[in-house]
């Protein structure tokens, strides 16, 4: 068989008026895709391998080598004009999609932007840290030591005598038994025996930490809470130093003009010993016989009790292996829960410890 004399127009597919006829319908097809969706449709029936031109395309092989050329060139021109269609109507309807999506899918800037609330680091946890940074800029260490500890750490080193109330079991828990040998520490002090006896003088240490002891939970007790304790041994040390340091935490805690005083009192680990008082600082002790301006927070008082304090007992130097003939040194403790109690107005210990993530949120990443 041979096709010498084969007339191309013979192969309808080929013919310019069926290559024009699908092109116009092509361009008609794709004229009416009203989106990106119809016009996918659209251009698998005009484009796809299905295609009337696809498959033009595949007559031209049956055709003789001379009529080939024209019989190409006639056919890519009309997949060249419904390509170009395609890709201009697809611009147009992909603008169009994207305009009509700033309007149905607007978004409302007013609405919370987090389906989680965000998280807040614990008050207490923040404010033990801010008060050891307090201290390490002014050169002390941060010690550490243990919450299930040796009575003698806890009471003996401290010269808290063997009939002491505060080795009773109304005040502290005891590891499975009272003649255990082992206690939750009932304050961090330990943790000061502990430093000199591993340190040499001078030692200048902070010791924040949690502490246990038998209260009832309610506004303003919680059986386990924390403690902040300083400790200073060195040559030559004052109340005054104590007073100087006190003084610069109460202002760096509390703002500027807040000051501290020392009233007489006791414990068994120094001597002289204090308590530590803060000036008001709400009325800043304007109260003080004056009806015409009361102060809730101190009681028209003046001053508000934050702590305990005074010079190391030379018992606990001794017994710590230290010459209490050559050093001398101080020591003072206050609560973190009292501290936060003041610093930000929480009324109730429950809120504190409870776990309530409203009271931990309300103060952020800050204290």
């Amino acid at each position: 068989m041979t096709d010498k004399g084969f007339d191309p127009v013979e192969v309808a597919a080929l013919q310019p008026e069926a290559l024009d006829a699908n092109v116009s319908a092509a361009l008609a097809a794709f004229a009416a895709a009203a989106d990106l969706d119809q016009l996918k449709t659209a251009r698998l029936a005009h484009t796809g391998d299905h295609s009337p031109l696809a498959l033009a395309n595949r007559e031209i092989g049956a055709l003789p080598p001379a009529a080939r050329k024209a019989a190409g060139q006639r056919v890519g021109a009309a997949r060249t004009a419904v390509k170009d269609a395609l890709e201009a109507r697809q611009v147009v309807l992909a603008a169009e999609r994207d305009e009509r999506m700033l309007v149905e899918e607007a978004v409302d800037v007013t609405l919370p932007t987090d389906e989680r609330p965000s998280g807040a680091r614990h008050p207490l946890t923040t404010l033990q840290e801010r008060i050891a940074d307090i201290f390490l800029a002014m050169g002390y260490e941060v010690a550490e030591g243990p919450e299930i500890e040796a009575e003698w750490f806890n009471f003996d080193a401290l010269n808290i005598g063997a009939d002491h109330p505060a080795r009773s079991m109304m005040d502290t828990f005891f590891v499975t038994s009272p003649d255990s040998g082992l206690v939750l520490r009932t304050h961090t002090s330990p943790v000061q025996a502990r430093a000199m006896l591993v340190r040499q003088p001078p030692i200048y240490v902070i010791c924040p930490g949690k502490v246990f002891r038998t209260d009832e939970l309610d506004a303003t007790h919680t059986p386990v809470f924390h403690q902040v304790e300083g400790l200073v041994v060195d040559e030559g040390i004052t109340m005054a130093h104590l007073k100087g340091t006190l003084d610069h935490l109460a202002e760096e805690v509390f703002g500027i003009g807040i000051t501290t005083r020392l009233r007489p009192s006791y414990f068994p680990f120094t001597e002289p010993s204090a308590e530590v008082d803060l000036i008001c600082f709400v009325c800043r002790g304007e109260s003080v016989g004056n009806p015409d301006r009361p102060c809730r927070t101190c009681s028209s008082e003046g001053w508000i009790e934050w702590g305990g304090c005074g010079m190391v007992n030379p018992r606990v130097l001794t017994a710590c292996g230290i010459d209490p003939d050559r050093y001398t040194g101080f020591a003072f403790g206050m609560g973190i829960e009292r501290t936060l109690m003041f610093r930000n107005s929480v009324q109730d210990m429950r809120d504190v410890v409870e776990g309530d993530v409203r009271f931990t949120a309300a103060f952020g990443m800050e204290a």
